[in-house]
C-alpha cells in the first residue's frame, strides 16, 4: 500500500468538489453549454500543455474541450498523477499541472532552483470514496477500520477481512488504491494512516482510476478508494461505504451534498490548477486560464464535480490577474480551511 500527504480533511469547509472517470482520451469531448468569455477565442492559436492528477483530469478535459471548439488552441491533457505532473511542471515541460493535493515543499524547491513561478489556483472539490463490490454485506466502515487494512504495519499481517473486524466474514482482504505518483494516494493515507506515504504496499495500485473500479466491480471481496466522480459514473458496479469519523456524528456516505455541509470527513479535498508564470504570458496559455476559471461552475457540474463558491472564483480570477505567486499552504496541507481564507493569503514560494 501506499500513503498520500498531509490530512487536511474538509471537516468545516466551505470549499470545493470534483472527481473523473474514463481517462481513455486525453482531450476532447463535448459540452452543450455556452462558454463564458472576454476574448476573441478564435483569433488564438497555440498549443497548452497540461498533466498531472487523474483526479482533476476530468473537469479540465472538459474545459478543454470546450475551449478547443470555441478557438484554434490545442490543448493536451495527460493524466501522469499529482507527484508525476509536478516533476514535469518543475521540468519546464507543461504550462499548467493539475493538482489532487497542494504542492509539497520538495517540489516548490524543485521548482524554484528551476526558476519556475507558479500561480496556485483552488477549481472544485472531491469526496474521496471508499467503494466495495455490490455483493460485500458492508455498508459502512470507521477510519479506524481502514486504518487497519492500510496502515504500513498490515502488510502480510491483515490479510482477511475478519482481522479486521470480527464480525466480518473469513474471507481474503483484497485492496485497490492509488499509485504512489497520485495526490489521491497522498491525500488518502495521510487522511486515513495519520502520514504522508505511509501504507501498506501489498494492494493493487493504479495511476488510472478506471483500472481501480475495474478491480473492485470484478472481485466481490476488494475494497478500494477512489475521485468521487469515478464512483457516479460506475454505480451499477460498485457500492460506496459510508465513513464514521470519530470526530463525526456517525457514518456519512460520500455525496455533493454531505461535502457542501462539511460532513463527508476525512474524505473531502480541494482540488487544484498550477499555472506555469512565464506560460501565462503566451495569449493561449491566458486565454485558456481564464476561459477555464469562468466556466469552471458550469463545466465541473457536468462532470459531478462540486463547484468553488462564487466568491472563490472571483479572488482566483483576481490572482490570475496579478500573476500572483506562490502557494498557500507552504508546503504542507491544512485541515478545515476555507478557499476563501486560502487565497487571502501572502502565497508562500
Amino acid at each position: 500500500m501506499k500513503t498520500p500527504g498531509r490530512l487536511w480533511a474538509a471537516a468545516a469547509v466551505l470549499l470545493i468538489v470534483g472527481c473523473g472517470p474514463d481517462t481513455s482520451q486525453k482531450s476532447g469531448g463535448s459540452a452543450s453549454s455556452q462558454p463564458e468569455t472576454d476574448v476573441d477565442l478564435k483569433s488564438l492559436t497555440g498549443t497548452v500543455k497540461v498533466d498531472g492528477s487523474s483526479t482533476v483530469y476530468l473537469v479540465t478535459e472538459k474545459v478543454a474541450a470546450v475551449f478547443q471548439k470555441a478557438s484554434k488552441v490545442k490543448v493536451t491533457v495527460g493524466i501522469s498523477g499529482t507527484g508525476g505532473g509536478f516533476k514535469k511542471f518543475c521540468r519546464g515541460e507543461i504550462d499548467v499541472a493539475d493538482a489532487s493535493r497542494p504542492i509539497l515543499k520538495a517540489e516548490m524547491d524543485a521548482a524554484k532552483e528551476a526558476g519556475i513561478e507558479y500561480i496556485e489556483l483552488p477549481v472544485c472539490f472531491d469526496a474521496l470514496t471508499v467503494a466495495v463490490n455490490p455483493a460485500n454485506p458492508l455498508d459502512s466502515i470507521t477510519v479506524a477500520e481502514l486504518k487497519k487494512m492500510w496502515e504500513p504495519e498490515a502488510l502480510g499481517k491483515v490479510t482477511r477481512w475478519n482481522q479486521v473486524n470480527p464480525a466480518w466474514p473469513d474471507a481474503e482482504l483484497t485492496l485497490y488504491g492509488a499509485g504512489t505518483d497520485s495526490g489521491t494516494f497522498d491525500y488518502f493515507t495521510e487522511a486515513i494512516c495519520g502520514k504522508a506515504k505511509s501504507s501498506r504496499g501489498d494492494y493493487g495500485a493504479n495511476e488510472n482510476d478506471n483500472v481501480i473500479v475495474q478491480g473492485i466491480s470484478g472481485n466481490k471481496h476488494a475494497l478500494g478508494y477512489i475521485p468521487f466522480a469515478y464512483y457516479v459514473t460506475n454505480k451499477s458496479k460498485l457500492k460506496a461505504l459510508a465513513v464514521d469519523w470519530e470526530k463525526g456524528a456517525g457514518p456519512v456516505l460520500p455525496s455533493l451534498e454531505n461535502v457542501l455541509a462539511a460532513k463527508y470527513n476525512p474524505l473531502s479535498r480541494p482540488l487544484f490548477i498550477y499555472v506555469n508564470r512565464k506560460a501565462a504570458e503566451r495569449p493561449e496559455v491566458k486565454a485558456f486560464v481564464e476561459f477555464y476559471l469562468k466556466n469552471a461552475h458550469d463545466l465541473a457540474e457536468k462532470v459531478k464535480y462540486l463547484p468553488l463558491p462564487e466568491k472563490a472564483y472571483e479572488m482566483g480570477r483576481a490572482r490570475f490577474a496579478k500573476l500572483q505567486t506562490g502557494s498557500g499552504f507552504g508546503g504542507e496541507a491544512e485541515i478545515g480551511l476555507p478557499v476563501e481564507e486560502i487565497l487571502s493569503r501572502e502565497p508562500k514560494h
